[in-house]
């Protein structure tokens, strides 16, 4: 059961959503929900209680639109437990043996929530990035790095126009948790889109760093430590200020290879089992201090491993490589 984040952001719940527009600030139009046809459910799982959909939205000249629409089952919220039980909820017998019990339970709507991420429009990558697909671990050399990922890296497009616009609060700027403003040193702290805000046990946040010329843990070297500090330190005690959740139950880490090239820290609830928390891709925060303090170059000459999906177009380079 989740206990509910304190009051102590900048705006209170329900303001987010009222917020005076901002450029690049994709509320600006609503999303059209009623006009989604859906093509496919792209994956689903029942652990989670997710599902990732693939939608069109049909324009009024009949042009379509993909979309990804992710919808998601929100925790309970301890306050709101007693109003769940004793106001006009049904209870509908399902099975009765001996002491046990089992029933359908049927909520209000207000008590019925679910988290709704929209990906509008979206691109043939964002299709195949939420498809359920094979996974195959990568054993990454500094050397296959150099002739192989990066040249990868360095041949894609994908737009992070969406964390310029944070970090120049043209979006999002009514949620930045905690910042600072030091240019090389510097980064931004904002909650991560995959939590609402409105419990703890899944807490999820993410430090955006200001400088863009790191885009993962292969850039990294000594000269980076005063900022990953300053990342750990603040954020640390941002939380806690703002949530109330002490170091001591908080993740820190670093993806690789991230979902993103920039760099990025995510920091989630210890107890939630975050997307992506796993062994073979992320790398926790201090560890990370620790190898770079005793090797600058630490990151540039150990092997890395990290999984990549059947249809990930960097597998097919490593495999052209003879590398996978």
């Amino acid at each position: 059961m989740a206990a509910s984040p304190q009051a102590k952001r900048k705006r209170g719940d329900g303001e987010e959503a009222a917020a005076a527009p901002q450029d690049g600030d994709a509320a600006l139009t609503p999303f059209p929900l009623a006009a989604l046809s859906l093509r496919r459910v792209l994956r689903e799982s029942a652990r989670d209680k997710t599902v990732f959909l693939h939608g069109q939205v049909t324009s009024s000249s009949g042009e379509g639109t993909d979309a990804v629409v992710i919808l998601e089952k929100t925790p309970f919220q301890e306050e709101k437990i007693l109003d769940l039980l004793k106001k006009h909820t049904k209870l509908e017998l399902q099975m009765h043996n001996d002491i046990y019990s089992t029933y359908h339970l049927y909520p209000p709507p207000e008590m019925s929530e679910i988290k709704t991420t929209v990906v509008y429009p979206a691109t043939e990558k964002h299709l195949q990035k939420y498809l359920r697909q094979e996974v195959h671990l990568i054993r990454e050399t500094w050397e296959d790095y150099k002739s192989i990922t990066l040249p990868f890296i360095q041949s894609q497009s994908f737009s992070i126009q969406w964390v310029y616009n944070i970090l120049e609060k043209k979006a999002e700027a009514d949620r930045i948790v905690h910042e600072n403003p030091d240019p090389c040193n510097g980064f931004v702290l904002v909650p991560d889109y995959k939590w609402n805000q409105n419990q703890l046990d899944d807490l999820y946040l993410i430090a955006l760093v200001r400088r863009r010329d790191l885009t993962s843990l292969r850039d990294l070297t000594a000269e980076h430590l005063p900022l990953l500090r300053n990342i750990l330190q603040e954020g640390q005690e941002a939380v806690t200020k703002h949530f109330g959740v002490p170091a001591s139950q908080l993740r820190l880490y670093l993806h690789y290879q991230p979902s993103y090239y920039h760099l990025h820290v995510h920091f989630t609830a210890l107890g939630y089992d975050a997307p992506g928390c796993s062994v073979e891709r992320a790398h926790l925060l201090p560890d990370v201090i620790d190898n770079l303090a005793m090797d600058s170059m630490y990151y540039q000459k150990r092997a890395l491993t990290f999984p990549l999906r059947a249809d990930e177009l960097l597998l097919k380079k490593f495999q052209e490589a003879g590398r996978a």
